[in-house]
């Protein structure tokens, strides 16, 4: 028996046992006896099980199919609140790709950049050992086996095992201890190496800031193997390998993309969040207000330190030149430190507080500025569509965006407001608590 789609939030993963003929040892089975089990994809997902302990392996491989390499376990460790149903999400995901096509955006995958800057071998085997260096394996017999693993691979599947991440009953087993011959077998962890399932949320391990790109140093350990990638394609691949660096992801702070906001070609707005330092700050406004070409400041945001409020573009969205979406936890008064370059390149901040608006209107020199706020301001329906991203907007040109369905209440708060939307599904991809802007990194921005 094969995982199967029963509805939306139901998938069976139960098993079929052929070499049972006697059930309970007295009825006659012929054909054998099915386990039954479901995976119900709710807030939480839940798990009913039934199999029998000789048909776990079969089980568990049905499990993965339905959820992937996530299973409920370790999703603290990956840093996911649930676990998508992977077929779907893929499909949503795909969704999304076309939706940008169909508006005129052309998509690149990250594994394409990624495999398209192995330029050489000794460029594939530099990443193959700056991979194994943070992969956090045991010992030196582990690393030895990811890496002949890994090199039996051409490139394209050796960057999708790198993401996908490497299992422990994928490994030769050799040498001359039993241990050696038992790790495959271990009843604990079962991956040799993590998966990386948030690197979907491409938005984090790297940004474009005007002519230059920022590599950046995450939060978490779980994360921070996924600029690696960043690090490669920046370095070789020959369409990006000379973008000028204005962070670099052997920084001792933390900076994430998520953070980062491009105002106009003149102000960059970046949020002192949960997972982006005033250190990290400091080093990136320093660099980009005296090597670029146009940046003449920085905003710095100060935005409340919680899950919820990951980032700055989780609560606040550029969608037109005088549009934005914002969580209204922040329409109150906010906290900016406007930082700028003084006489002989000496950074001068000042503090700032006051109304979102009249700080949007001040330092990009408009008129007038609309917040839109998320779930058109009530507190439930806020709360509901902030948890699904409803400020996490794409904008792919001034007053058009992607956005998710399920956030109706505040895409139509967008509409009446006169921006066009491009509504995508996104049952499973909004359970990994990111939105379109997370999903996407623009490489290249038109003038507008």
């Amino acid at each position: 028996m094969s995982m199967k789609k029963i509805s939306e939030a139901i998938l069976g993963v139960g098993v079929d046992d052929t070499t049972i003929d006697l059930f309970e040892s007295q009825y006659p089975v012929p054909t054998g006896v099915s386990y039954n089990s479901y995976v119900i994809l709710d807030e939480k997902t839940a798990i009913l099980d039934t199999v029998d302990n000789r048909a776990t392996d079969a089980w568990l491989a049905n499990l993965t199919e339905a959820l992937g390499d996530l299973m409920p376990e370790y999703l603290e460790r990956l840093l996911f609140d649930d676990i998508p149903y992977l077929k779907e999400a893929q499909a949503e995901h795909d969704a999304f790709a076309q939706c940008l096509r169909d508006a005129g955006v052309e998509v690149v995958y990250l594994i394409d950049l990624v495999v398209n800057s192995l330029t050489s071998p000794e460029v594939r085997q530099e990443l193959v050992t700056q991979f194994l260096k943070e992969a956090d394996l045991p010992d030196e017999a582990a690393g030895k086996a990811v890496a002949e693993y890994l090199s039996e691979l051409d490139d394209r599947a050796m960057v999708s095992a790198m993401m996908a991440g490497i299992r422990r009953s994928d490994l030769r087993k050799q040498g001359g201890r039993l241990s050696d011959h038992l790790s495959g077998l271990e009843e604990g962890y079962p991956f040799a190496v993590d998966p990386m399932p948030n690197l979907y949320f491409t938005r984090d391990p790297f940004a474009t800031i005007g002519t230059g790109v920022s590599i950046h140093k995450m939060h978490t350990v779980t994360r921070n193997r996924e600029t690696l990638f960043g690090r490669f394609i920046f370095e070789h691949n020959p369409w990006y390998q000379n973008a000028p660096r204005w962070y670099d992801r052997s920084a001792s702070s933390s900076l994430e993309g998520g953070d980062i906001l491009v105002l106009s070609p003149q102000v960059l707005a970046v949020g002192i969040s949960q997972r982006t330092e005033g250190d990290s700050i400091d080093q990136l406004a320093q660099t980009v207000l005296s090597q670029s070409k146009t940046f003449q400041k920085v905003l710095a945001f100060n935005i409340p330190k919680s899950r919820s409020f990951m980032h700055l573009d989780t609560v606040f969205t550029m969608v037109d030149r005088d549009k934005f979406t914002v969580h209204p936890n922040i329409l109150s008064d906010i906290t900016v430190f406007v930082m700028e370059l003084g006489e002989n390149q000496q950074m001068q901040i000042r503090q700032e507080t006051g109304r979102l608006e009249d700080i949007l209107k001040e330092h990009l020199g408009l008129s007038q500025v609309t917040l839109i706020p998320c779930g058109q301001g009530s507190v439930i329906d806020a709360a509901r569509e902030q948890w699904s991203d409803g400020s996490n907007t794409l904008a792919i040109a001034p007053g058009e965006v992607v956005v998710y369905t399920r956030n109706h209440v505040t895409n139509r708060s967008l509409e009446e407001a006169g921006i066009r939307i491009h509504a995508i599904p996104s049952a499973e991809l909004s359970r990994g608590r990111g939105g379109p802007r997370c999903m996407s990194m623009p490489l290249w921005r038109d003038e507008i």
